[in-house]
């Protein structure tokens, strides 16, 4: 058993009293039971700002080319093993929430030119090579990478030194603002003082 996206939004829409292809805000998380796959009926969603689907049992993403408005995708607490198909919502998305999958690789990120939030905690990174793949999204200001293999064996400290040496931009990690001594020891200033 599992629901479709067009019965989620057809749900959502009577619990709301919102016409799903005017929303701005839509909520499609914790369905009972769980959405298994994205199918198209999302690209009906042409004024969604925000898509919460979070909390089911997808796998995959799909292209999103009808959500032309989409800011805010949150897709945490599902199984999905990789980032795909955002190009149509690479000139919009802002923030993507995908902590507790399955992802191992950040291919598929490198396009999203606004992204500035970006949330991977509890998933599948191991090589800190894989966050060197953000490098040129700029407006990168906020990362949760806490949970990955990439962690293992650093103390919170070292953990965050480490995503500074291949993002030196981003402002906060894991939920902590980034302090000037941890920027000053991502550049190697530490061995001077």
């Amino acid at each position: 058993m599992s629901t479709t996206c067009a019965q989620a939004i057809k749900n959502w829409e009577t619990t709301s009293g919102e016409v799903a292809a005017e929303a701005t805000h839509v909520k499609l998380y914790c369905q009972i039971p769980p959405i298994l796959k994205l199918d198209n009926a999302l690209n009906s969603l042409v004024n969604c700002e925000r898509l919460a689907i979070s909390t089911n049992a997808i796998d995959r993403l799909i292209p999103l080319n009808g959500m032309k408005s989409l800011k805010v995708l949150s897709l945490g607490r599902n199984q999905i093993k990789k980032i795909e198909k955002l190009d149509d919502v690479a000139d919009t998305l802002e923030e993507l929430w995908m902590s507790y999958n399955q992802i191992g690789s950040l291919d598929g990120l490198q396009g999203l030119n606004n992204l500035q939030v970006l949330y991977l905690a509890n998933n599948n990174i191991k090589t800190w090579g894989e966050l060197d793949k953000l490098a040129g999204l700029s407006g990168l200001r906020d990362v949760l990478f806490v949970g990955n293999p990439i962690y293992e064996g650093l103390t919170k400290e070292e953990a965050r030194i480490e995503v500074l040496k291949h993002l030196p931009n981003v402002m906060k990690i894991d939920g902590d603002l980034v302090k000037p001594s941890e920027r000053a020891a991502a550049k190697g200033g530490e061995e001077e003082g």
